[in-house]
């Protein structure tokens, strides 16, 4: 048994959905999958397993920024032999032509943390997209006409920054939009040799200044989740 997840051998599928809100991953189970069983309380990070259209799939909780994500990332890698991490979560536009409720796929992602400055000295490591992953949900996206961009994202440590302009060195280099755990997936993905990809949904935008509620969040949700499921 691990630290942070109290599932028995088997009770996590190797497919994870990873929302950072642990009531996102209730209402994902709840909403998406057939016969889900809850596995893990700890912390009130939920954890569920079910079967969509046969396939035994998992959701589990992560919680805001890289840290917390890698603890149960790590977890599920080591402890339950997790082999695909998908991240479905929430970001903030840096482009004035993405929108609310709009789609990325995360091909790589920049990031402001200092979690792999000890493991690559005086070097700037890359974390990408599993290619296999990328290419199926850019297919499946085409095929059900779910209009999304692709490209970096960035995965910052602050939520609330001292400049309210400085995102825009960020928006000048390409950089779609902001979130607080790609980097951090797509490293201990590598490191352990699965497969990780990370899929957003437009939530805010530092252009417009315009948000969504909670309630429109969710519905909002709906095809990104589509996409997740279906890359299974």
């Amino acid at each position: 048994m691990s630290t942070h997840i109290q599932a028995k051998e088997g009770e996590i599928a190797e497919t994870v959905l990873l929302p950072g809100d642990p009531l996102r991953a209730k209402w994902i189970a709840e909403t998406f999958l057939e016969n889900a069983e809850c596995y893990n309380t700890v912390r009130g990070m939920f954890g569920y397993t079910g079967l969509y259209k046969g396939k035994k799939i998992s959701v589990q909780g992560t919680g805001m920024g890289i840290p917390s994500t890698l603890i149960y990332c790590h977890e599920l890698i080591n402890s339950f032999g997790v082999k695909n991490l998908i991240r479905v979560g929430s970001a903030g536009s840096y482009q004035k032509d993405l929108n609310l409720r709009d789609l990325v796929i995360a091909m790589s992602a920049s990031s402001t943390s200092g979690i792999n400055n000890s493991r690559f000295i005086n070097s700037d490591y890359a974390p990408t997209a599993n290619y296999e992953l990328f290419l199926k949900a850019a297919n499946y996206a085409n095929e059900k006409k779910i209009s999304f961009q692709a490209g970096n994202v960035l995965s910052t440590d602050e939520f609330y920054e001292d400049d309210p302009e400085a995102f825009k060195i960020w928006a000048n280099f390409g950089v779609l939009c902001v979130e607080m755990e790609t980097a951090g997936i797509y490293t201990i993905a590598a490191k352990h040799n699965v497969k990780a990809l990370s899929l957003l949904t437009i939530s805010d935008s530092f252009f417009t200044k315009e948000s969504l509620s909670s309630e429109d969040r969710e519905q909002s949700f709906l095809k990104m989740i589509d996409v997740a499921l279906n890359i299974n």
